[in-house]
């Protein structure tokens, strides 16, 4: 990317800076009586994050600086703060919620995804895309983008130059993102499909597993910037039979360890696939079309319970996961939808029910979809489900379901009733709509901080056919904003929140984050056969927000599986930290909450993977990102469940 010489010394002065500023933290020669808190902008995102604390100052430490040299190094933090700009900055030239700008190509994110052939998709293989993950996999506080890529058909011409990889790009906390796959040891080709992230080793360093057609792959983080791809080792490759979809890493047992959740989509034989329209499965409103996934044979899912050594152990029969079959699985969504504790997981399903398994805190799961009225819709009939997401839409504490559909079908969201059932509200919260679009990738964000999240979802059709043939759908389509009016309904401002929804794709995985750390959630978009998009909303708002970001000590590392209760006088919000989700991808590991015109929060509450609670004291101010570590807080009792 090219830089004007003046954009080139301001980065340099950046750079240096916060270079300075780290070396005062690892040479000691601070004197004991010199030893107090120096106070920094919590926003001031050049820190560490581990000096971005509860109370805005630096954690005290054993290592001695001079007073003065501090002072210097506050002074610098400030000038470099004030001069530096903030990324696509929102403006006042379109008025809130949001106005949705793509702005990939401006931050480098310019790879082509490579399913098959471009225009015609003959195999199944061809159509379902693949995902994205958001990690901070070198611990600098900034998010990174892990975008799955799949590859050609056997004999097919490559689009580009090199075979397909999936890539992984890094933050340079300027707007930007730079390449470095090779770099990081992760290149490799494959029908890559979804990819979740999860520091299984406990060793303070996020890593990614990638699922698709052919066997899965587990890249351990070294800690050093680079990747070792260890999925045989660790015992979690697969056979290489069954065609992975979504993942979720999750601590089942309560047991510190994260294991891992695969949802399987069928036994997939290229050479033994029918061609289109050869089969009766495979012809659609009088078109031949590709087959599948019905009339091919279904994949069970798979549950791999980590051993502690590296090493994981399948456990998908003893634990009942394998007692739901003939189901084509695609996301993983895990909640603890009953609220006792113990992490459950939700599965949209292709054409078959989808699958919700309730955690019998036993190391077994049984699957409730059914009886807790997630598995049809309100007709009771079985939908085809591709992305889903879960958050507390109308802030009762109870965390509430949304999946994506099939095209002719509308999206269905589901309200917790907090007895261990759900009602479908698709209709009566206004989201019974844009049925000619086939949803896929689906996430709650909270797009103006008012404090109610929001629904973004991406859409796409499988069948290119749709626009010759004239099916009533497009095979590219515009992506969905769903505003929560926090009255238990929804508005469709698709059409009205700028140029980053309208241009029409076929998109498929969807993960969020505050990438830049200025309180704004953005979106980033895995397109298939096209190029990615990085939304972000430049509709300027007064409202404010929080970011908590979780580390477990007894629980796993990376908190998966706690739930963050936090009230002001007047509200309550609930959310819980999840690896997986959306369709087949993987969002930010931090919390982020809108809080609206609220700048003073009365509690935050914690109840830990492990199922020990905490409370933590407020911050003082708002409109930053905290740490909330295990153990730091003030235990408080846990309630009892049977």
């Amino acid at each position: 990317m090219q830089r004007t010489s003046l954009e080139r010394i301001r980065l340099w002065y950046h750079g240096a800076t916060r270079l300075y500023c780290r070396l005062l933290f690892v040479f000691p020669f601070r004197s004991e009586a010199e030893e107090s808190a120096i106070h920094f902008p919590l926003g001031a995102p050049f820190m560490p994050r581990s000096y971005r604390g509860m109370s805005g100052s630096f954690e005290r430490s054993s290592n001695h600086v001079p007073m003065h040299l501090l002072h210097l190094c506050a002074i610098l933090v400030l000038i470099t703060a004030a001069h530096a700009q903030q990324p696509y900055p929102p403006t006042t030239d379109h008025a809130p919620p949001a106005w949705f700008v793509d702005v990939a190509s401006k931050a480098g994110i310019t790879v082509l995804n490579v399913n098959g052939s471009v225009e015609a998709k003959h195999y199944i293989i061809e159509s379902t895309g693949s995902g994205v993950a958001i990690l901070d996999y070198d611990r600098d506080g900034w998010p990174d983008i892990f975008i799955v890529n799949g590859t050609t058909l056997p004999g097919e011409k490559p689009t580009q130059s090199g075979a397909p990889t999936s890539h992984l790009f890094h933050n340079n906390h300027d707007g930007t993102f730079t390449d470095v796959t090779a770099k990081a040891g992760l290149v490799s080709t494959g029908w890559g499909q979804g990819v979740c992230v999860g520091d299984y080793d406990n060793d303070g360093y996020d890593d990614l597993y990638v699922t698709g057609y052919g066997k899965n792959r587990l890249y351990h983080n070294q800690g050093n910037g680079t990747f070792k791809e260890v999925a045989e080792q660790a015992g979690v490759a697969g056979t290489g039979k069954e065609w992975g979809t979504g993942c979720a890493f999750v601590d089942y047992d309560r047991d510190g360890k994260l294991d891992l959740a695969v949802a399987n989509y069928v036994h997939f034989d290229l050479a033994a696939t029918p061609a289109p329209g050869q089969n009766p499965g495979c012809i659609w409103k009088g078109v031949p079309v590709m087959c599948g996934p019905r009339g091919l044979a279904s994949a069970p899912n798979i549950l791999y319970h980590n051993l502690g050594n590296g090493k994981f152990e399948d456990v998908s029969k003893p634990s009942g996961i394998q007692n739901t079959n003939g189901h084509y699985c695609f996301s993983i969504t895990t909640l603890d939808y009953n609220d006792d504790g113990w992490p459950d997981l939700y599965v949209a399903c292709d054409s078959t029910p989808a699958i919700l398994y309730r955690n019998n805190h036993n190391g077994a799961f049984t699957d409730v979809a059914a009886d807790a009225g997630v598995a049809f819709n309100e007709d009771g009939r079985e939908q085809a489900g591709m992305g889903s997401t879960s958050a507390d839409y109308d802030g009762d504490g109870r965390l509430d379901l949304f999946k994506t559909n099939f095209s002719d079908d509308t999206s269905t969201l589901y309200r917790n009733n907090g007895d261990g059932a759900y009602t479908d509200m698709t209709f009566p919260a206004g989201l019974g709509i844009n049925t000619d679009a086939l949803g896929w990738g689906a996430m709650f964000a909270d797009v103006d901080n008012d404090g109610w999240p929001d629904l973004l979802v991406v859409n796409g059709h499988v069948y290119p056919e749709v626009d010759s043939a004239k099916l009533g759908s497009t095979y590219r389509e515009p992506r969905f904003l769903y505003y929560n009016l926090g009255n238990g309904k929804f508005r469709d401002l698709s059409k009205t929140s700028g140029p980053g929804l309208t241009d029409p794709r076929s998109s498929r995985g969807l993960a969020t984050s505050d990438l830049f750390n200025d309180g704004r959630i953005e979106a980033v978009i895995n397109n298939l056969s096209d190029r990615p998009i990085l939304l972000v909303n430049v509709a300027k708002n007064q409202n404010h927000w929080i970011g908590l970001h979780l580390i477990g000590t007894t629980s796993n590392r990376d908190a998966i599986g706690a739930r963050v209760a936090m009230r002001s006088a007047k509200r309550l919000w609930v959310d819980e930290v999840r690896s997986g989700s959306s369709y087949n991808s993987s969002n930010d590991l931090r919390l982020h909450f809108g809080l609206g015109a609220e700048t003073h929060l009365t509690s935050i509450e914690v109840r830990w993977p492990n199922g020990e609670t905490e409370s933590f004291a407020p911050p003082a101010q708002v409109d930053r990102i905290i740490d909330l570590t295990e153990g730091k807080g003030h235990p408080t009792p846990t309630p009892q469940h049977p």
